[in-house]
């Protein structure tokens, strides 16, 4: 899961990382397709991406200040990518006390299309299943579950609850069969195991630069290896509702790997930010 790193995922989070212009100024294509093909995409794939990101509603074909031909965020990607902030960089710990929403939906037959892309959505939301028809989350993420079902216009068929779990059985336990756990620590895993190493790789070099040398990795490896750093870890906080650490077990991954991603995102994203800038000033 963690290391599928399509071309259109790679465009999503490039435009996440350095394509949110204030002004809402496109990115010049010859930009993408430059950026691109540091990662090894190639010029058609670009191209097949961007086209299929514009049909689905989240690229607006335009021209930059020196007339080249872009494509800018619309204001739905926008909301989309605003809302992922809120997860991709969370710093706060989770707390018992916060509570719960509950998702409780009922999809007439006719319309069961609906009934299955209501389930997909609480899910990729990073809801449980607590019992048919009655999904689970974290109380956060009732703002962006509320926006969510309504820009896919399923709301009048949900109805959205706050509450605290008061048994019969631990809470713990019950989350560990509201969630799939066990496939939850290893997609963390998965992620640590590819870029735990790539942190080790650049404190060694950034440590062992002297200031005659230059540093041992440029702008561009910055940018390669936060670019998949983020295209991975951006799916995470969606698979994982990330809950509090005393329904957690002591060992879980989790936690390592968002440590991680903050340590690269430190180290990272603004040298990988010197590379992109002549690009995007190119257009």
């Amino acid at each position: 899961m963690a290391e599928q790193h399509t071309p259109r995922s790679l465009i999503v989070s490039l435009y996440g990382a350095y394509g949110r212009a204030p002004d809402g100024s496109p990115m010049p294509v010859a930009a993408l397709i430059r950026l691109l093909a540091v990662l090894g995409v190639d010029a058609p794939s670009v191209r097949s991406s961007v086209s299929r990101l514009k049909r689905r509603g989240l690229l607006l074909p335009g021209r930059t200040a020196a007339g080249a031909a872009g494509y800018a965020l619309s204001d739905d990607a926008r909301r989309l990518l605003d809302d992922g902030d809120r997860r991709i960089y969370a710093r706060t710990e989770p707390k018992l006390s916060e509570g719960w929403v509950l998702a409780v939906f009922s999809v007439p037959e006719a319309e069961r299309h609906k009934r299955h892309l209501l389930r997909s959505r609480l899910g990729r939301l990073g809801f449980g299943t607590a019992a048919p028809g009655v999904w689970i989350a974290p109380a956060r993420l009732y703002e962006e579950t509320r926006n969510a079902l309504e820009r896919l216009e399923l709301s009048p068929y949900v109805d959205l609850f706050r509450g605290d779990h008061l048994g019969y059985a631990a809470t713990a336990e019950a989350v560990a069969r509201w969630w799939d756990l066990p496939a939850i620590a290893g997609l963390h895993e998965e992620f640590l195991a590819v870029h735990e190493p790539v942190l080790r790789a650049w404190r060694t070099a950034l440590a062992e630069a002297g200031p005659a040398d230059g540093p041992q990795k440029s702008a561009e490896d910055a940018y390669r290896d936060y670019l998949l750093v983020l295209d991975s870890w951006r799916r995470l906080p969606y698979a994982d509702p990330v809950l509090p650490a005393e329904l957690l077990p002591d060992d879980w991954p989790g936690r390592r790997s968002a440590e991680v991603f903050a340590a690269l995102h430190e180290l990272l994203r603004d040298r990988g930010a010197e590379f992109v800038r002549p690009f995007l000033s190119e257009g």
